[in-house]
């Protein structure tokens, strides 16, 4: 049978943007403090998976909530099972947006909200694939499962409760990346320096913050300083305005008597690119660490320091690159000091190839800034590098339906970025953004061109009937 997946698209396209717009409105960021017996991960996040498996109901699939972690929208029975992996919850919206980053907005054919892009807009181009693969009754010889994710830009505990209580598909993908395919991933480990939070300088650096999750480049910082005098609060606060000139980076700097409140404003990223933001933390403590500190602060600013500008781990010994799966980041995207209060740190998520690992970054960093800590804390829970060969049959028919589809040679690409689709063995991450676009993942303004989301709608109904027939 000859199905114009097109034209399928084509006369759904005003459900679907529908059904995308709702699903955007939940503000699905995790809150620690809000988590309950029913929210394990706070109520947005359990009220977006609600909501994207309740179209599965209304549309008569085979719909399973395992305990708000996570669940799957099913369709066609086989041995095999098909997974296809999206994901609810998003990344904090954070600041600098130009509107509500959950009203959602289309403007220039752009739909602009948090999610967007990662991760609401591809499953639900995904899921219309499967739909029309359903509605319009097209047989099928293995159980497609899209399992829906609620935990993906935190801890990946859904999956882990979820693959609990289900069955592991054979195969699969995740659309939550680029095309034509990302068939291998790099490893993703964090590793966070502990520090003492004393002073001893004529300086005291009271708090220093920045950051709002691992993976995300910290696009504000905030510090608090108490300088010897009045006039040497002043004196600071003018050279600060003076470095961030400089510096080509805006912030704002409040006196109050002896103390100085700093504000730095940088760009966040991906943390899986942080050569594509600009860290606020280290810039402003570059600027802190020419000042006379003592103590744990001025350990903490040191390594702030050493750090900037540094996204491959050059400076800390652990640079690191693969033929294949290319260099090593490192992304500093948590920051907090707060004086006499245990716990100071910086976390350093790293993103590496095969060849290096776990030992080899302790051990960098120990060699490096060691002198300055005192611990070295790192993630026991972490995601070896993935791949999955050009010559499987998954990768192969991936890539041959979106050579179909838009004409462009396939090519096999591996990332930092890290996707449900390395669950599986046998796994990738297939779309939704196309060559050339313009990444605004875990940034203000996030967005995602309409007529890439109705393409990509295409692509995934033709590979998933491909996949499953």
């Amino acid at each position: 049978m000859t199905v114009n997946w097109q034209q399928e698209v084509d006369q759904r396209k005003e459900a679907l943007l529908d059904d995308l717009v709702e699903l955007l409105k939940v503000k699905s960021e995790r809150e620690d403090d809000k988590i309950t017996a029913d929210a394990p991960f706070g109520p947005g996040p359990r009220d977006a998976l609600l909501h994207m498996l309740s179209y599965g109901e209304r549309d008569g699939f085979v719909v399973k909530n395992v305990d708000n972690y996570a669940g799957h929208i099913e369709y066609g029975e086989g041995e095999e099972i098909l997974g296809i992996f999206g994901h609810m919850d998003v990344v904090p919206a954070g600041d600098g947006w130009d509107t509500d980053p959950y009203v959602p907005v289309i403007k220039d054919n752009k739909i602009y909200a948090r999610g967007s892009s990662d991760d609401k807009g591809p499953s639900m181009a995904a899921y219309y694939g499967l739909k029309i693969i359903k509605e319009l009754g097209l047989p099928v010889s293995k159980k497609i499962r899209f399992v829906v994710g609620s935990d993906e830009e935190s801890t990946w505990k859904d999956m882990d409760y979820y693959f609990e209580h289900e069955e592991m598909p054979d195969f699969g993908f995740a659309p939550d990346a680029e095309f034509p395919i990302i068939n291998g991933e790099k490893g993703n480990i964090s590793v966070a320096p502990q520090f003492a939070s004393t002073n001893g300088g004529s300086y005291e650096l009271k708090t220093f913050k920045a950051g709002l999750r691992p993976n995300m480049v910290p696009q504000d910082v905030t510090a608090v300083v108490t300088a010897p005098s009045v006039e040497k609060a002043e004196s600071l606060k003018e050279a600060y305005h003076a470095y961030l000139e400089k510096s080509g980076v805006s912030g704002t700097a409040e006196l109050n008597d002896t103390v100085v409140s700093f504000k730095l404003i940088g760009k966040s990223a991906h943390g899986a690119s942080p050569q594509s933001g600009v860290n606020a933390a280290t810039y402003l403590a570059t600027f802190l660490n020419e000042f006379d500190f003592g103590g744990g602060a001025k350990n903490y600013l040191t390594v702030a320091a050493h750090i900037h500008l540094d996204v491959y781990g050059e400076k800390l010994g652990v640079a690191y690159e693969d033929e294949k799966m290319g260099k090593l980041t490192m992304n500093a995207g948590l920051f907090e000091f707060v004086a006499g209060e245990e716990g100071a740190y910086i976390n350093f998520n790293f993103r590496y190839p095969q060849g290096t690992g776990k030992e080899q970054l302790a051990a960098g960093i120990t060699d490096s800034i060691g002198q300055y800590v005192t611990t070295l804390k790192v993630d026991e829970k972490h995601s070896g590098p993935h791949y999955v060969p050009v010559e499987d049959p998954l990768v192969a028919t991936l890539l041959a339906v979106y050579e179909e589809h838009t004409g462009e040679k396939g090519y096999e690409q591996i990332i930092g970025g890290g996707t449900y689709g390395r669950l599986l063995k046998r796994g990738v991450a297939f779309g939704a953004m196309f060559p050339g676009f313009t990444d605004t993942m875990h940034q203000a303004n996030e967005f995602m061109s309409l007529d890439d989301l109705f393409r990509a709608a295409v692509i995934y109904a033709d590979a998933i009937y491909r996949l499953a027939k």
